[in-house]
């Protein structure tokens, strides 16, 4: 992001936020709220995004070995990559980088703002290779779960 701001303003730069001002629109602010705040739901025992796919619950939950914490890091995972399906040639681990620890950060103030009395961890993986681009996740599960795997 450092050329891209850096060439505006006869090369002058601007800030990320000047940026975001002339290049973003209200609907792609709309659409960007909603995936970096998104909205939680309790499932029974489970905390999910809401519409994280709630109907595979049972099926997973009667997959041989399968945890609690397991289920629910699997219906609430993200690969940061599926923010923008048109935009590989601007695309870095750089980038996800930077967009991964806002998201982890945001999530966990999220989850601990409206279920207080049910602890999460919110993870956000880094692959080995970080030019393996589509490997970068946020998910998150209970802390409670953690007990349970021990």
């Amino acid at each position: 992001m450092s050329d891209e701001l850096g060439a505006w303003n006869n090369g002058d730069g601007i800030p990320l936020e000047t940026w975001t001002a002339w290049e973003g629109n209200y609907k792609l602010a709309i659409g960007y709220a909603a995936l970096l705040w998104p909205r939680f739901e309790a499932v029974g025992k489970y905390i999910l995004v809401e519409g994280a796919g709630k109907e595979n619950i049972e099926g997973f939950e009667n997959q041989v070995g399968s945890t609690a914490k397991g289920i629910e890091t699997v219906l609430n995972h993200w690969h940061l990559t599926d923010l923008h399906h048109h935009d590989d040639d601007n695309l870095s681990a750089d980038k996800l980088l930077f967009l991964g620890n806002i998201v982890k950060e945001m999530w966990e103030a999220k989850l601990r703002s409206q279920f207080p009395d049910r602890p999460c961890t919110v993870e956000f993986f880094i692959p080995d290779d970080p030019e393996n681009l589509c490997e970068y996740q946020i998910s998150f599960w209970q802390t409670a779960w953690d007990a349970d795997e021990e």
